[in-house]
Order: structure tokens, then C-alpha cells, then sequence
């Protein structure tokens, strides 16, 4: 990838603006223009070492910089674009579970045509998880009504423990 090529990628908007990482100036290094592509490219793939090669750098100095000194905003602008790659990824997983994947199927060894495959769990996973209220299970009492349960069980065993030590201490004074 070319010093110009990176200079024409256009900032997403969405992402955090950024201080580079203060490195010496090298033209195959980490410049504050293949800083900001290597961002880009990691909201683009939701992979570091896709993102890397983009930039054409290698995924270990990635995670270098990330460590150095001076990296908290680029640490930060990383997580913000690796949420845009987890959006990606939940945007691929959706099409799949309304769309199916087509499989090819063979007779004999030789294709003979494709079926679509529909993944049933991946359609539990993604309704349970963007429609909780309405897939997921619902448990009879809330925890919270459980620990207040819990509370007032552990409460009546103390007052009762509490009594009974009162009326030992009572037949012990009375016996003295």
C-alpha cells in the first residue's frame, strides 16, 4: 500500500478522532497516516491481522504500538472501530439466519446442485439476545425476590436461635 493511497482513505465519522502514536518518523513504520487507515481497516474487517496487512504492516507491531507509551487514544479509537467489526459480524449473522447458507450437494461425487441450510440456533442466539424480553425464559420470582426470601428465611432462624439461647440463659439463672 502506497504513502498515497493511505493519505485518500476518507475518516469514518463514527469512529473517535485520535492522537497518533509518537513514533520516529520511518517510511515503512507506523505513520500517523497508517495509524488511522490501520483504525479504518479494523472497523471495516473486525480483524487485526486483516487490518495489518491492509496497511501493509505486521499484526504483532499492532498490538506493540497499542502497549507503547503515548497510545492511550489509539487504544481507544481500537476498540471503538473493533465494535464496528462486532457490528459487522452481528449485521452477517442476521442475514445468515434470515437467508440461510447454500450448500452444495453431491451424488455420486459429482455436484449436482445446492441446498440452502437454515441454522436454527443462530435464530434462538439472535432472538434471544436482540429480543430478550420477548425470548427469553422467564423465571417465576426475580432474583431479587429470591434473596428477599433468602433474607427473611435466615432472618426467622436468628430469632429463633435468639430465643432459644434466651430461654437456656433464663433455666441457667434459674438453676443457680
Amino acid at each position: 500500500m502506497t504513502q498515497r493511497s493511505l493519505m485518500r482513505a476518507k475518516p469514518r465519522s463514527s469512529l473517535p478522532a485520535f492522537t497518533p502514536v509518537p513514533r520516529r518518523y520511518r517510511h515503512d513504520g507506523w505513520t500517523p497516516e497508517r495509524q488511522r487507515a490501520f483504525i479504518e481497516a479494523l472497523a471495516d474487517t473486525g480483524s487485526v491481522r486483516e487490518a495489518a496487512a491492509r496497511v501493509g504492516m505486521a499484526n504483532e507491531g499492532a498490538y506493540q504500538l497499542r502497549r507503547a507509551k503515548g497510545a492511550e487514544g489509539f487504544a481507544s479509537a481500537w476498540l471503538a472501530a473493533l465494535d464496528h467489526g462486532v457490528a459487522r459480524l452481528e449485521d452477517v449473522a442476521l442475514d445468515r439466519a434470515l437467508n440461510g447458507v447454500e450448500v452444495p450437494v453431491y451424488s455420486y461425487g459429482k455436484l449436482v446442485g445446492t441446498r440452502r441450510v437454515y441454522n436454527d440456533r443462530l435464530i434462538m442466539f439472535l432472538l434471544r439476545n436482540r429480543a430478550a424480553d420477548r425470548f427469553t425464559p422467564h423465571p417465576s420470582t426475580s432474583p431479587n425476590e429470591e434473596a428477599k426470601d433468602k433474607i427473611q428465611e435466615l432472618e426467622d432462624r436468628l430469632g429463633a436461635a435468639h430465643a432459644l439461647l434466651e430461654i437456656r440463659r433464663r433455666r441457667a439463672l434459674a438453676g443457680d
